[in-house]
């Protein structure tokens, strides 16, 4: 079982990489811009794949109860965190820049996360119980509290204090995006020198402004096969008219 699911996670993971890489090269070849970078740009990080595969892998812990990914892709919203960043240019290829992950974003994205963990929970308990002769009530209030009574808490905070990391964590997602400093652009290569305390860290992105567009993307090594997320495009988009 834990064979399937780390093949489906990794077909997921090469088709995502696949159609975002022939999006890129697309914009990259026919349509770039070469557009100032000045301004607000929003982009919003989509974990709806990675949630639905982390609850679909520890609902198969309840045994007795037929359940696939789809069914659990079927419960799971379009989730997504808000990442937004700030250039300022003081010349036609530099500037300084700030980027940060929205907590309150970061918030909504898990509590509709662990929403829909449980209620595929809720309807897989209510199924196992009924085959095992239960005689109470099934129906979501019921399941609800008898959750409650089991264990002191509701379904949603058993499971957030006690079920699958379904997101990485707040921390995690603002060590890789967060922070702020200057920045340089050359042909289509953005390099971002983020300073704190008084180091200082780079990145090297490749970028395309297209239109109400800025797409960046981690350069990678092409004998590597980590597939980490700098790997995928991130797509922002302006929020406020260019200064």
């Amino acid at each position: 079982m834990r064979k399937m699911i780390k093949t489906t996670i990794l077909t997921i993971l090469f088709l995502t990489l696949a159609a975002s890489t022939a999006l890129f090269a697309y914009l990259h070849f026919f349509a770039a811009d070469d557009s100032g970078l000045s301004g607000e740009w929003t982009a919003e990080l989509n974990l709806t794949e990675q949630a639905a595969v982390s609850a679909y892998s520890w609902l198969q812990e309840i045994e007795g109860v037929s359940f696939s990914l789809e069914e659990m892709e079927s419960y799971t919203p379009k989730l997504t965190v808000e990442v937004n960043l700030s250039f300022a240019q003081t010349d036609d290829s530099a500037g300084t820049f700030v980027c940060k992950v929205s907590p309150e974003s970061y918030e909504a994205c898990s509590q509709a996360a662990y929403a829909a963990l449980a209620a595929a929970f809720h309807d897989l308990l209510a199924k196992r119980l009924s085959m095992a002769g239960y005689a109470g009530g099934t129906d979501e209030g019921a399941i609800e509290a008898l959750v409650t009574e089991t264990f002191g808490m509701s379904t949603e905070a058993y499971l957030q204090s006690y079920g699958p990391k379904l997101l990485p964590s707040l921390e995690e997602l603002q060590a890789q995006y967060d922070g702020g400093g200057s920045y340089e652009k050359t042909d289509d290569i953005l390099t971002r020198r983020f300073e704190e305390d008084g180091t200082v860290v780079t990145k090297t992105e490749i970028y395309i402004r297209q239109d109400e567009s800025l797409i960046l993307m981690g350069e990678t090594d092409a004998d590597s096969s980590d597939l980490s997320s700098d790997e995928y495009p991130v797509v922002y988009t302006l929020r406020q008219s260019t200064q």
